[in-house]
């Protein structure tokens, strides 16, 4: 018998419910029942980051986390973060700087990078490598993806 159950969020700034399947985990409901297809499904064991999203404004594992346990919660997805322009300047810093090759990591590593830029200004760029650690990517070495980062922490700051 499978149990599933009503719940009540808010998903890129849209309310909505769902009925959802209780072990059903938050990526595979945005993937599959929203449609929001911009956080992937890696390793599922929330150790390669490609499931990224933001819940309650803290950044998460959506495959580790399940729909259910986001009843009542605010969730944010790199649609949604994209649509806001919120990091805009981050994308555009990928793209620059040839970051974000084919594209699998990169919606994680943008979350990612935005979580860090708005708790420290100015991250050295050990710091950067340290904190995109969780996310993996096979295709740029990261050293793209720090030269990225610190090129926005640089740029917010105005230097």
């Amino acid at each position: 018998m499978r149990h599933a159950y009503d719940i009540s969020l808010t998903v890129n700034g849209e309310a909505m419910t769902a009925h959802v399947e209780a072990r059903k985990s938050l990526v595979d409901f945005l993937r599959e029942d929203l449609s929001l297809t911009g956080s992937h499904v890696g390793c599922e064991h929330g150790v390669c980051g490609a499931c990224t999203v933001r819940v309650n404004g803290e950044v998460v594992r959506g495959c580790l986390m399940l729909a259910v346990q986001c009843d009542g919660a605010s969730v944010e997805t790199i649609e949604g973060l994209s649509d806001t322009g919120e990091i805009a300047d981050l994308q555009d810093a990928f793209e620059k700087r040839n970051a974000l090759q084919c594209g699998y990591c990169t919606p994680g590593m943008l979350l990612t990078a935005q979580e860090l830029l708005a708790n420290d200004t100015a991250p050295s760029r050990d710091h950067i490598r340290e904190h995109i650690s969780g996310n993996y990517c096979r295709c740029t070495g990261y050293h793209a993806i720090v030269d990225a980062v610190e090129a926005v922490a640089q740029a917010r700051a105005g230097k």
